[in-house]
């Protein structure tokens, strides 16, 4: 876990503090749910056209790469930016 993320909570007595700890990590692993979920229908929805076989074919395969990509250079660019904005909105205690 990020500890930047509990830079604040020192003045929390111990118990608080893990208790946080444990909430702040849930709350990754559900939007990194969340965010694998919605790469999955998104690139499932665009690319596979049809279910003649088990397998995806050269061309769906190709689109599913392409869309996953996408989508995760997307999701760090994003990412990045929040943090430049975190950043320089932080303010000095």
């Amino acid at each position: 876990m990020d500890k930047s993320l509990l830079g604040d909570l020192d003045s929390l007595p111990e118990e608080d503090k893990v208790r946080m700890s444990a909430m702040i990590e849930q709350l990754q692993i559900r939007d990194s749910l969340r965010m694998y979920n919605t790469l999955v229908e998104r690139c499932f929805t665009d690319c596979v056209d049809s279910f003649r076989r088990k397998s995806l074919d050269k061309q769906e395969e190709t689109c599913v790469r392409r869309c996953a990509e996408k989508f995760l250079k997307h999701s760090m660019r994003v990412g990045m930016r929040f943090a430049e904005l975190n950043q320089g909105a932080a303010t000095p205690d």
